[in-house]
C-alpha cells in the first residue's frame, strides 16, 4: 500500500491523475495489489481445490520469473513514459511500484531475488523476522517521498519542527 502511494504521488506530480484524481486513485489500489502480485501470481488458483489447508499448488517456482527484477523494472519505465499518453499507464505504473517494492522487500532474505540472470541475496535476515521494521522504514521512506512530490514536503518539515517542542514538553513534564 505504501508503494501504491508513493506512486499515486508521482502519477499527481506528472498531472496523469485524470479527472477528480481518479486515476491517481486506481494507482493507490493497483500498487497495493503489485505489493502481493510476485506471490499470488504463482499460484495455480484453477487447479483442483484438492489442497491441505495453508498450502497452495504452483505452477511457478516461487521466487522465479515472477520475483525477475529486470521485468518489473521494465513495466516501471514503459508505464512512466506513458504517464498521460495513455488511460492505463498509472494504473501499470501503480501495478509496477508494488511489485517493485515487494522485491525490495524480499532482497535481504537468504533465498533472494534474480534481479538480471541469478539470484542475489543480500543475507541480512530470515524472512519473517524484522517485518515490523521493514514496514515503518517503508512508509516512512513513502510518506517524506509523497508529500515532498505533491505537498513540496510541507507535512515533513511540519513534523521536524514538532519533534523538538514535542521532546521539550516531555522532558519538562517527566520533571514535574
Amino acid at each position: 500500500m505504501a508503494a501504491g502511494l508513493l506512486a499515486a504521488a508521482i502519477v499527481i506530480k506528472a498531472g496523469a491523475g485524470g479527472p477528480y484524481l481518479v486515476l491517481a486513485m486506481l494507482t493507490l489500489i493497483a500498487g497495493t495489489l503489485g505489493g502481493t502480485a510476485p506471490d499470488w501470481m504463482e499460484v495455480a488458483w484453477w487447479r483442483s481445490k484438492k489442497k491441505r489447508r495453508g498450502t497452495h499448488r504452483l505452477w511457478i517456482t516461487h521466487r522465479t520469473i515472477t520475483h525477475w527484477g529486470l521485468g518489473w523494472v521494465a513495466l516501471l519505465y514503459y508505464s512512466h513514459a506513458n504517464l498521460g499518453a495513455v488511460w492505463w499507464a498509472p494504473l501499470a505504473f501503480g501495478f509496477a511500484c508494488g511489485g517493485l517494492m515487494h522485491l525490495l522487500t524480499d532482497w535481504p532474505n537468504p533465498l533472494g531475488v534474480p534481479w538480471i540472470f541469478r539470484r542475489h541475496s543480500l543475507g541480512l535476515w530470515r524472512s519473517g523476522r524484522l517485518e515490523s521494521m521493514v514496514i515503518v522504514l517503508t512508509w516512512g521512506l513513502c510518506a517524506v517521498l509523497g508529500d515532498a512530490l505533491v505537498f513540496d514536503s510541507v507535512g515533513a518539515v511540519t513534523f521536524i519542527k514538532f519533534v523538538p517542542a514535542f521532546v521539550a514538553s516531555e522532558h519538562r513534564a517527566l520533571k514535574l
